[in-house]
């Protein structure tokens, strides 16, 4: 676990790993005036969302937030398999929030600031996204002094292959066994374009040094342990750009995976009115520009995407279950095992 001190007051609670099965990175409890408890699990560090919690308990004074971090799979495996309670789940992992509203665990929810959302930043009144956050190539500005910052996925692969004493044991991605989002991003890649593959096997070549999440890879991008970092979340690289000089955030021209980060209210809820006045919070974010600037999270905005050819919008809706269907999953993984590590 780690523990990060904010300038509100926060409790720290060392026992939650204890009494829980799934595995927690962080937790806190902000607290609020009054007895009113809103519970939230969510894959979002703290550093980002803390702007977030604080914006709203000025809204509603009362309530105390109760946060707790996990990876996307430990949320999941927290709802799906231990039915733990929680008001309100979050997450980046797109794939595994719709399973969860496709199998039961969701309860419908619906209000004037939901209904303004795009059809495609909903589904079933159950999973509703508040940003949309494109995955990007992180790299270190002194890697590329002398050579051009590849704008494709083509021209990655080129460069690698051509410059491969550079790059060797210098190139970071997700591990996509272990993390959701990494293995969301991959799967649509290969829905995406053929050269996923081949620049997956040109990682592999290189020893690409595997990740499970963003953060990680942007620090060891910045140190110089890294010269580039694949399909980083963009909104983390955003937020650290600010600390961490000497490192280009680079949005790929021949597409955008574009992912979308939910919220939903588990079937476990103990207050899912607070749970929607969350939801309904999270959905207005783009009238919030205060809140874009402090978390560098892109709030829901269809013309923006609009006016980017190549973005591309991973949508929300039963799609998504394709590669969470077991033998599809174990197959990609194979796939991908056999290009990444090449034994």
């Amino acid at each position: 676990m780690r523990f990060v001190n904010f300038s509100s007051v926060l409790v720290y609670c060392m026992s939650l790993q204890a009494a829980l099965g799934f595995e927690v990175e962080e937790h806190y409890v902000h607290q609020g005036a009054g007895a009113n408890t809103l519970r939230i699990i969510s894959t979002a560090d703290a550093e980002v969302f803390n702007p977030i919690i604080e914006a709203f308990q000025t809204q509603y004074p009362s309530v105390t937030i109760d946060y707790t971090i996990a990876s996307s799979t430990q949320l999941m495996q927290a709802l799906f398999e231990e039915g733990a309670e929680f008001d309100l789940a979050i997450s980046s992992a797109m794939d595994l929030q719709t399973k969860l509203a496709n199998d039961g665990f969701v309860q419908t929810y619906r209000s004037e600031a939901t209904d303004i959302l795009p059809k495609w930043a909903k589904w079933r009144n159950q999973v509703f996204a508040f940003t949309q956050e494109p995955a990007v190539l992180v790299v270190s500005e002194d890697e590329f002094l002398d050579r051009p910052i590849p704008t494709t996925r083509e021209d990655l692969i080129t460069m690698l292959r051509d410059n491969q004493e550079a790059f060797s044991g210098r190139i970071g991605t997700y591990d996509v066994r272990k993390s959701g989002a990494g293995y969301l991003f991959a799967t649509q890649d290969s829905r995406n374009t053929d050269s996923y593959w081949r620049l997956t096997e040109v990682m592999g070549r290189l020893n690409a040094r595997l990740y499970r999440g963003s953060h990680e890879m942007i620090a060891d991008v910045a140190a110089g342990r890294l010269a580039l970092a694949y399909n980083v979340v963009g909104s983390y690289a955003q937020s650290q750009l600010a600390d961490t000089p000497g490192i280009r955030i680079i949005e790929f021209d021949d597409y955008l995976s574009v992912m979308l980060r939910t919220a939903l209210i588990p079937n476990t809820a103990k207050n899912p009115e607070g749970a929607g006045d969350m939801i309904d919070f999270l959905a207005s974010l783009n009238m919030r520009a205060d809140l874009t600037l402090k978390t560098n999270l892109p709030p829901i905005n269809a013309q923006s995407l609009e006016d980017n050819s190549a973005a591309r919008v991973i949508r929300l809706g039963p799609g998504l279950l394709v590669f969470l269907d077991h033998m599809t999953k174990e197959t990609f993984l194979r796939s991908w095992e056999n290009s990444i590590e090449q034994k």
